[in-house]
C-alpha cells in the first residue's frame, strides 16, 4: 500500500500452534485444510453479517440522493416553492454528479489512507444525511444548487468506497456480493417512493411546513442514524479490525495474499500508481468503455423521473408513487437471476444487450400509445433495463447522468417521445459499441490460442469473457 500508512501486512501474534519450517502444508498454521475451510466459513458468515448493512446504506444513498427528482419535484411543490424553470430544475438534478464526479478518486485514496472505512464511510453517510435534510430549508435556486453539489461531494465516497472494502475482505465470493450491494440501488427506486407517498401524503403543513421539506428533514435524520449505527457495524481493514480473532486476521490477510497478483503483476507491481495511471489513459478500451456507459447512462436518465412518467397514467399523486415501486421490485428479481445465470453460463454480451433490447422496447411502447395499461407495461420494462447495467458506474460516466437530467423539460410531456427517442438512440449506440468490443475480444482469444498452438501448449490458458 504505498500511499497509506496502514498495510495487510500489519505484524500479528505468533499462532497458537508450533508450525514446522518444513512442513509444506500451507494451511498448517490452520490445523489443516479442513479446519481452515471451517474457520474460513466461519469467518464470510460473520462478514456478511456485518456488510450487509452496506445494502442498507447505499439504498438510503441513492434516495437521498434521488428525492429531488423522484417525490417532491414539480408535482409537489418543490419547484413551484423555489420559483424553478425547467432548466434550473434540470441543473439541480445535473450538479449533484458535477461533485460527485470530482471526489470519487481522492475518496478513495483517503480511505486507504486511513484505513478506517468503517469511521469515514459512516461520517460521510452523516455529513451527507446533514446535507439532505439541509435542502429543506432551502427557499431558492441558489441555495438549492449549493446543497446539491455538496451531497454528490460526500455521496461519492460511498458506492466506490463499498466495492474497496468489499475486495480487502472478500475473494471468489466477492462477484455475487457486488451483485447484492448493486440490488440495493433498485430497490432504492421502489422503497423511496414508498416512502415518499407516505410522508407527502400526511405531512404537508404540520408545524407550518410543506410535506417537500418533510421529506428532506426525515429523510436525512434516517440517514444520519443509520450512520452512527454503522460506525459500530462496519469492518475496517483484515489488519485494522479489531473485533476478529488472532486466527481470522491471519486467515483473512491469507486469503487476500493467495487472491493477489493473478496474472497482473507486471502491471500493478512495476512502475508504481503513475505507471498505472499511464496504461489506463492510453489504452483506448477503457475509453471506449466509458462512452459506452455514458450512451447508456443517458438512455436510463428517466429513473430520476420515474415518477413523472408514472403521472402520465393519469392517477393522482400518491398513486403515482406507490406505483412506482411493482417495477423496481421486478427489477431486483430480473436482476438477481440474470447475474446468476450469466455466471453460471460464463456468458456476459448476450445477457447485457437483450436487457438493453427489452428497455428499447419498453421505450417504444410508451412513445406508440397513451394507454394506461401498456405505459405501465412499458415501465416495468425500462426498470429491467436498469436492474443489469453495470455495477460499476463511476467516474467519468456520470457525465452521462448530468446530461441525462436535460433531456426530460415538462414541456415534452406527458408523452415524452423526444425524450424516449434520444434514450432510445442512446441505448443503441451502447449495444453497437458493446458489440465492437466483443469483436476486439474474439480477436484477443484467437491471438491467445495461436500463441499457446505455436508453443504445443495443450492445455487451454486463459481466454477473456464474452
Amino acid at each position: 500500500m504505498s500511499i497509506g500508512q496502514y498495510s495487510d501486512s500489519a505484524s500479528l501474534p505468533p499462532s497458537k500452534e508450533h508450525v514446522d519450517p518444513g512442513d509444506t502444508d500451507p494451511d498448517a498454521e490452520f490445523g489443516g485444510l479442513a479446519a481452515r475451510k471451517q474457520l474460513e466459513r466461519k469467518l464470510v458468515r460473520k462478514l456478511d453479517l456485518r456488510m450487509s448493512i452496506l445494502v442498507l446504506i447505499y439504498i438510503l444513498n441513492y434516495v437521498d440522493r434521488n428525492n429531488a427528482g423522484k417525490s417532491a419535484a414539480r408535482s409537489r411543490g418543490l419547484v413551484a416553492d423555489l420559483h424553478l424553470t425547467d432548466q434550473q430544475f434540470a441543473t439541480l438534478l445535473s450538479i449533484l454528479y458535477v461533485g460527485y464526479i470530482i471526489m470519487q478518486i481522492p475518496s478513495n485514496m483517503f480511505l486507504n489512507f486511513t484505513g478506517k472505512p468503517s469511521l469515514y464511510l459512516s461520517a460521510c453517510m452523516a455529513v451527507w444525511g446533514v446535507m439532505s435534510a439541509l435542502t429543506g430549508i432551502t427557499t431558492n435556486f441558489t441555495g438549492a444548487v449549493l446543497t446539491r453539489f455538496f451531497l454528490g461531494f460526500v455521496e461519492a465516497a460511498f458506492f466506490p468506497g463499498a466495492l474497496f472494502l468489499i475486495s480487502k475482505w472478500f475473494r471468489t465470493e466477492i462477484g455475487f456480493r457486488t451483485a447484492i450491494l448493486y440490488c440495493g440501488n433498485i430497490v432504492s427506486n421502489a422503497f423511496g417512493a414508498l416512502l415518499a407517498s407516505g410522508i407527502l401524503g400526511g405531512m404537508n403543513n404540520v408545524l407550518g411546513h410543506a410535506a417537500w421539506r418533510w421529506l428532506f428533514y426525515l429523510e436525512g435524520s434516517l440517514t444520519v442514524f443509520v450512520a452512527i449505527c454503522a460506525i459500530f457495524i462496519l469492518p475496517d481493514f483484515p489488519s485494522t479490525t479489531k473485533w476478529l480473532s488472532d486466527d481470522e486476521r491471519r486467515l483473512a490477510l491469507r486469503r487476500m495474499e493467495e487472491d493477489a497478483g493473478v496474472g497482473d503483476q507486471k502491471e500493478t507491481e512495476q512502475g508504481g500508481l503513475t505507471y498505472g495511471l499511464y496504461l489506463a489513459v492510453t489504452d483506448w478500451t477503457v475509453w471506449w468503455f466509458v462512452m459506452a456507459m455514458n450512451a447508456i447512462v443517458i438512455s436510463l436518465s428517466f429513473n430520476a423521473y420515474f415518477p413523472t412518467l408514472s403521472a402520465t397514467l393519469g392517477y393522482n399523486p400518491t398513486v403515482s408513487l406507490l406505483l412506482v415501486a411493482p417495477p423496481f421490485v421486478f427489477a431486483v428479481i430480473v436482476a438477481f437471476c440474470l447475474s446468476r445465470h450469466s455466471d453460471c453460463k460464463q456468458e456476459r454480451f448476450y445477457h447485457i444487450i437483450g436487457s438493453w433490447i427489452v428497455g428499447i422496447i419498453g421505450f417504444i411502447i410508451a412513445i406508440s400509445t397513451m394507454n394506461t395499461a401498456a405505459r405501465y407495461v412499458s415501465l416495468f420494462l425500462m426498470a429491467q433495463t436498469r436492474a443489469v447495467c453495470v455495477a460499476i458506474i463511476n467516474g467519468f460516466s456520470q457525465l452521462g447522468n448530468v446530461a441525462g437530467s436535460y433531456i426530460w423539460p415538462s414541456s415534452w410531456g406527458p408523452t415524452y417521445r423526444f425524450s424516449y427517442g434520444i434514450c432510445i438512440a442512446s441505448g443503441g449506440t451502447a449495444i453497437i459499441m458493446v458489440w465492437v468490443f466483443k469483436q476486439h475480444l474474439i480477436s484477443l482469444n484467437k491471438k491467445l490460442e495461436r500463441e499457446e498452438q505455436e508453443k504445443g501448449i495443450k492445455e487451454k490458458g486463459f481466454r477473456y469473457l464474452l
